[in-house]
């Protein structure tokens, strides 16, 4: 049957693709299919080879995963088995659990479970006291022999023993203790002034005509006070003879320590590095800092109110 123009009519029938001739089209389709089963982008003689006995082109084409040719299919499915079959088998297969969380519960199964701890009857009745006497030093070397051999590698070590050597007397102190010897010098903290007189005795001390212990009842401020003598051996051949005023206590025992010591270099000049190695000649400078405008006291400002 031909239509008006005189070219026969062609439906039911695909057209053949640009390029190839219908004879190589009609041997490409396996016997009984019909042309339209052939995948788009394949050539048609690749189909019959992926095609099973007993499976049509079409549920191969759908088996095959996308970036799969048929071919790689075709050779990886068992002989009796489908494509469908062996495709849905790896999809349901379980992944490898990771190397890490696997390692990561093995830990766990042999960690040990620690005791919990037991709470006291009474707060802070498990606590270690730490509280320092009045008058004892907490970082005081009392326990190291000086003339042991230690360590010179060990900063720690070296540490206490310069602390050690510090608070050994002075050897080789040659003071006059003659009867009519004197020796004065003035001493100063804050505003507190200590005129300090050194004279041959047993050890005594007159302040304002006072005893130590009466005019400076604390046991620290008293330690201070003998430190000079204490460290060139005299505590017990002198006789401390004082006049103070100005400030407060304890500015006034800082500045009878620095009397005493620039007395006893009167004494000996000879002691000036060693006292002056263990801080006893040096003037404390600290005092309180004056109050500025603007502010309650020297640093402390006013509350500041946004609102």
């Amino acid at each position: 049957m031909a239509d008006e123009s005189g070219t026969p009519e062609t439906e039911g029938v695909d057209p053949v693709p640009e390029g190839e001739s219908p004879e190589a089209v009609q041997e490409a389709v396996p016997e009984g299919e019909s042309p339209e089963a052939v995948p788009e982008g394949e050539s048609p003689e690749a189909v019959p080879e992926a095609v099973t006995e007993g499976e049509s082109p079409e549920a191969v084409q759908e088996a095959v995963p996308e970036g799969e040719s048929p071919e790689a299919v075709q050779e990886a499915v068992p002989e009796g088995e489908s494509p469908e079959a062996v495709i849905s088998a790896e999809a349901e297969e379980p992944a490898a659990e990771p190397a890490p969380e696997a390692a990561r519960k093995a830990e766990v199964e042999y960690v040990e479970e620690r005791a919990p701890r037991e709470k006291p009857a009474v707060p802070g009745a498990d606590l270690e006291v730490d509280i320092v006497p009045e008058g004892v030093d907490p970082l005081a070397a009392a326990n190291i022999d000086p003339y042991a051999e230690y360590d010179q590698d060990e900063p720690a070590v070296e540490e206490e023993l310069e602390d050690v050597v510090v608070a050994a007397p002075i050897e080789a102190v040659a003071i006059d203790l003659a009867a009519g010897a004197r020796y004065s010098a003035t001493g100063k903290r804050k505003s507190a002034i200590a005129r300090v007189t050194l004279r041959p005795g047993s050890g005594s001390y007159l302040i304002n005509g006072r005893t130590l212990a009466e005019y400076f009842p604390r046991d620290t401020l008293q330690r201070n006070i003998r430190q000079p003598l204490e460290t060139v051996g005299y505590e017990e051949r002198m006789d401390v003879i004082a006049r103070m005023h100005g400030g407060g206590v304890s500015s006034q025992a800082g500045a009878l320590r620095h009397g005493i010591s620039r007395a006893l270099l009167e004494a000996d000049p000879n002691l000036r590095g060693e006292l002056k190695r263990r801080g006893f000649l040096t003037r404390d400078a600290r005092a309180k800092e004056r109050k500025k405008a603007g502010l309650k006291k020297a640093r402390k400002r006013p509350q500041f109110s946004k609102r």
